[in-house]
């Protein structure tokens, strides 16, 4: 299976992106633990795809961008929304208390660009939050794939940036470490391993770290 670049990928994907995967579950509880809050915040979700993250957020002003535009007219109307790409971001220096980067970076050869967005639209004390495929499960093999419309199977192009090389890049545009969990394959993503047709997957993969976040918080001048 060649793998697709991020659009295309997304653009057969935007129809049953919805529903929820292995990858999607774990990572939503992880970024819950972090317990980083979002009420009464300017939050923006960079790779915000249907926008299903923002709902329930409880911020003051809730913003999501994506580069697919396919996933973008799936998303509730009534949400803030706009076609934008991590690597030039169209909002000014600070204007935001939260940003979530979730399970996009791995899409971006340029990671200096990217961080340096992230780092930029935040304001001084605020938190960014950056979330992928952990480098442990792409070395065991694992990739994000989906399944179109039609039930076919497709790969999307994934760079693995190790947590290392992200903190590096990052403390050269502002941002600290502050906290990195990892979301780990146990039982209760077992059903998802189980519609997919995977359980030996399940069985080999059981308590590898699948996805890694990490809560960056930007510095003072």
């Amino acid at each position: 299976m060649s793998a697709l670049p991020a659009r295309d990928g997304y653009k057969l994907w935007a129809p049953r992106y919805e529903a929820e995967t292995a990858v999607s579950y774990l990572e939503n509880r992880v970024v819950d633990t972090l317990a980083i809050p979002t009420a009464d915040c300017r939050l923006l979700d960079v790779g915000c795809g249907i926008g299903r993250r923002l709902r329930g957020t409880n911020a003051a002003s809730a913003v999501g961008v994506d580069s697919s535009l396919d996933m973008l007219r799936l998303a509730p109307r009534e949400q803030r929304l706009a076609a934008a790409d991590v690597r030039a971001l169209p909002f000014a220096a600070g204007s935001f208390d939260v940003v979530w980067c979730r399970l996009v970076i791995g899409h971006v050869r340029e990671l200096e660009v990217a961080y340096s967005e992230l780092s930029r639209v935040c304001r001084v004390g605020g938190a960014v939050i950056v979330s992928d495929l952990s480098v442990e499960a792409i070395a065991s093999g694992h990739r994000r794939t989906f399944r179109d419309a039609h039930g076919e199977a497709h790969e999307l192009e994934h760079v693995a940036h190790a947590p290392e090389r992200q903190a590096s890049v990052a403390r050269d545009v502002g941002l600290e470490l502050e906290t990195r969990r990892d979301g780990i394959v146990d039982s209760s993503v077992r059903q998802f391993y189980a519609e997919a047709g995977r359980l030996p997957a399940y069985d080999e993969q059981r308590g590898l770290p699948l996805v890694c976040a990490l809560v960056w918080r930007k510095r003072g001048a």
